[in-house]
């Protein structure tokens, strides 16, 4: 009698290019020294699947672009530049800063509830103790709402123009709405005011707060190390150039101007075709 062997599995090439490429998305949001593993996401959290949060949050790509175009808004504010200049590991650290972020992000918007409220209380201890005086002699401190009032709306209105932009253009005027209702109750909670719960209350904060804006050499020099490729891998070191460059291209005129930053017209399509095809890759990597 003769045995037959059955057919050896075939590898899928698909499979294996996803799996690479989802190994290094989560290496990069989740520090393995610490034991971070991804947030798995629940349905007693703050929000919940149905919220708007839930959806642009989920995003690689617009949720990247957006954080470092909130960066470079956030540090144009002198008080919160100094917080980060005084207290931060920015100039060894800054993956790790940016890691920080992405996690909290992610717990408050995907944990369950006890856990996005004790990663709000730790920040807000963390918070309690950052203070100092800025260049001028004028007295700073993280916990004043007006300056979590400033990183809040930066924060919502970059993620927000970076998901209509790379996800979804046509997105509802009332769901835009919603989703800066859904992120006033992260940043009241933070200790954030005022805090907008609609587009247009958002667009007259910025308005707002322009006349208390500046730029100098720390400035200048926070947003080198923001922009600074930190991978070492040539690839990666090109996706994050163009990352960064899309994050400048969805800054405010005005504040690309504050920074001397170029965004060059003609480069713009490639730019966004480019952030575009990286976005559809990942999208397509984590299916």
């Amino acid at each position: 009698m003769r045995l037959t062997m059955p057919p050896a599995t075939r590898p899928d090439p698909a499979r294996s290019i996803k799996d690479a490429i989802t190994r290094r998305v989560v290496a990069l949001f989740n520090d393995r020294a610490r034991g971070e593993a991804p947030v798995a996401r629940r349905l007693d959290g703050l929000f919940g699947p149905n919220a708007v949060a839930w959806r642009v949050h989920g995003d690689v790509t617009s949720m990247m672009v957006g954080g470092i175009s909130s960066l470079l808004l956030q540090m144009l504010h002198p008080a919160v530049l100094a917080g980060v200049w005084d207290h931060s590991d920015f100039r060894t650290d800054m993956q790790g800063r940016l890691r920080r972020t992405a996690r909290f992000i992610a717990l408050t918007t995907y944990g369950g509830r006890e856990e996005a409220e004790a990663v709000i209380a730790r920040v807000r201890r963390i918070h309690d103790r950052v203070g100092g005086t800025l260049p001028d002699g004028t007295a700073y401190a993280a916990n004043d709402p007006a300056l979590l009032a400033w990183v809040h709306v930066t924060e919502a209105v970059s993620f927000l123009n970076a998901w209509r932009r790379y996800a979804e253009p046509g997105m509802s005027p009332v769901d835009q709405d919603r989703y800066f209702a859904e992120m006033a109750q992260v940043g009241r909670a933070l200790g954030a005011a005022p805090v907008p719960s609609d587009r247009a209350a958002a667009r007259r904060l910025f308005m707002d707060y322009r006349p208390h804006l500046r730029t100098d050499a720390r400035t200048r020099e926070v947003r080198g190390l923001v922009l600074k490729a930190a991978a070492t891998d040539p690839l990666a070191g090109r996706v994050q150039a163009l990352g960064n460059q899309a994050a400048i291209d969805l800054l405010p005129d005005w504040a690309r101007r504050m920074h001397g930053l170029p965004n060059p017209l003609l480069a713009r399509p490639l730019v966004r075709a480019g952030t575009l095809g990286v976005a559809q890759a990942l999208r397509w990597a984590f299916r």
